[in-house]
């Protein structure tokens, strides 16, 4: 009988490799879909995070588009009542010059103070007016007007209030020194606390009072509120 020789050691090893090679090309072709998907939710992962970043972000602009909104709307009301509270003042003319007498004096003590601090811009600040209007581009000149408002214990709402009166009675109004102020009313806190109904405006004179008689108006710890709530106050009011 003829012999059946024996496949030699290099056909098997050949034949072993390429059913390992058959394995790996299976085993890579089933799992091909698998890695396929599981990229395509990574991305989609990655998408909607973005989009969660840009919807937080949009949120984050549009809540301090609101809050600033707000707070214009607040001080636009304010000034509406205070403007109104100052031209419906039911004073004798001689009381309303008193009145204008120690707003003037105030008015002009605050641009002599700051004058005093910056000698090297008083050419350009002739006015109250002009240290207003610059102190919001100048830093010297805000932290100077800050530094006086403090020393004569003032805010800014009263210089708002103090300022109105002034601009809705300056034309016709007249000044009256001290000494004729005090022959013609002995207690001008009870006159604006009992004339006057609008709050900030009512703050506002009776410092202008404390400053000038006093050097400076005194707060009490009720009254350390930042201007927001104070506008908010007056508008729920």
């Amino acid at each position: 009988m003829p012999r059946v020789q024996a496949p030699g050691p290099a056909k098997i090893k050949t034949n072993k490799q390429t059913k390992t090679h058959k394995a790996l090309f299976l085993s890579c072709d089933l799992n091909e879909p698998l890695i396929l998907s599981s990229c395509r939710v990574d991305h989609k992962l990655q998408a909607l995070e973005a989009q969660f970043k840009e919807l937080d972000i949009t949120k984050d602009n549009l809540t301090q588009k609101f809050e600033h909104h707000s707070k214009t709307l607040a001080s636009q009301a304010a000034q509406d009542e205070m403007w109104g509270s100052v031209l419906n003042l039911k004073f004798t003319s001689m009381e309303l010059n008193i009145l204008y007498s120690y707003v003037v004096e105030v008015l002009t003590c605050l641009h002599s103070r700051v004058c005093e601090k910056l000698p090297d811009l008083v050419r350009g600040l002739p006015t109250l007016t002009s240290v207003l209007r610059r102190k919001v581009k100048n830093k010297r000149i805000k932290v100077a007007w800050e530094s006086v408002l403090e020393e004569c214990g003032l805010q800014e709402g009263d210089i708002t209030a103090l300022c109105t009166f002034f601009i809705a009675h300056g034309s016709k109004a007249e000044h009256y020194a001290a000494k004729v102020r005090q022959m013609y009313i002995k207690d001008v806190t009870f006159m604006i606390t009992n004339m006057v109904k609008n709050k900030a405006l009512q703050e506002g004179l009776l410092r202008a009072v404390q400053v000038i008689e006093k050097g400076k108006a005194v707060r009490t710890p009720e009254e350390q509120k930042s201007p927001l709530k104070e506008l908010i106050f007056i508008v729920k009011k």
